[in-house]
């Protein structure tokens, strides 16, 4: 029992480190938003979909139902990436990836309006310290400032992905996760289809050695594992250890990007991360 607990342990961690490098690619790669997005759905679907059928996973839904609510999540998905991307664009890496990171608390904040779970007041006081770690993140509260608009849509993109998550949990014990990301990467490519109309997607040519590590390490391999360890874990318990992605990114943008983050910014990841600790030690 403990070698498979184990097992879940280090899969996880996996999919964190890999989920990881999308704070260093989507701001090295140089393409509209919405272009990189649907070579990033379209690619994934490829690479799941050939998965599924080698592995012979089924691709059948049990009822008209579950299809749509994973429909709806793709969307939710969708927004989550272009935000997040967008949040990396106008500010740096460790601003977009730490803002993110406030997703584990408004997963807890919304939970209980898609499950029977009641509402905690010490919610409250998470939000507080997750506004605090805000706060350090962007000091200067103006419209005009790189850091408060990386911070802004990096809490839209935690939104987004609080729900999608909390509309997969609904399913995912009856269904395969990759399966599961198949489907929702299928639903944005076929929707972000008029993207490539509108911006063309030439600059592939120069780009794609990276838009398919984007599509086959971070997505179809990261998120798909993230995605299956909802089976085995809580969503509280997989933000515990997916809390080190902002960590992970922000060496991969040193590394590779030279990005060094100020002081302000560890202070307020800190404090981020250290909500994202205290929820999943309570609820545990």
């Amino acid at each position: 029992m403990k070698d498979t607990h184990l097992k879940h342990i280090l899969w996880l961690t996996f999919a964190t480190i890999c989920i990881s490098t999308s704070g260093a690619l989507g701001k090295f790669i140089d393409m509209p938003i919405t272009v990189v997005i649907w070579w990033r759905s379209a690619l994934a679907a490829f690479f799941l979909l050939f998965y599924c059928k080698f592995k012979n996973v089924t691709l059948k839904f049990n009822s008209n139902q579950d299809r749509m609510t994973i429909i709806v999540s793709a969307l939710f998905l969708g927004v989550h990436w272009l935000t997040y991307f967008h949040a990396l664009k106008v500010s740096n890496v460790a601003i977009g990836m730490l803002s993110l990171f406030t997703f584990p608390v408004f997963t807890a904040i919304l939970e209980p309006l898609f499950t029977k779970v009641k509402f905690d007041p010490i919610h409250i006081l998470l939000g507080i310290l997750v506004l605090l770690g805000i706060y350090f993140l962007a000091p200067d509260f103006d419209l005009e400032n790189s850091q408060l608009k990386g911070v802004l849509w990096g809490m839209i993109s935690a939104i987004s992905y609080a729900i999608r998550t909390l509309l997969l949990k609904q399913h995912i014990s009856a269904y395969n996760g990759s399966m599961l990301m198949c489907y929702q990467v299928l639903a944005l490519t076929f929707v972000l289809a008029p993207a490539l109309l509108i911006n063309g997607t030439s600059d592939i040519k120069t780009q794609y050695p990276y838009v398919i590590i984007l599509a086959l390490v971070t997505t179809a391999i990261g998120h798909t594992l993230f995605v299956n360890s909802l089976r085995y874990f809580k969503v509280s318990t997989a933000s515990i250890i997916s809390s080190t992605q902002p960590i992970f990114g922000i060496i991969i943008a040193f590394l590779f990007l030279k990005e060094v983050p100020t002081w302000n910014t560890f202070i307020g990841g800190a404090l981020i991360i250290s909500t994202v600790v205290i929820e999943s030690i309570r609820s545990k």
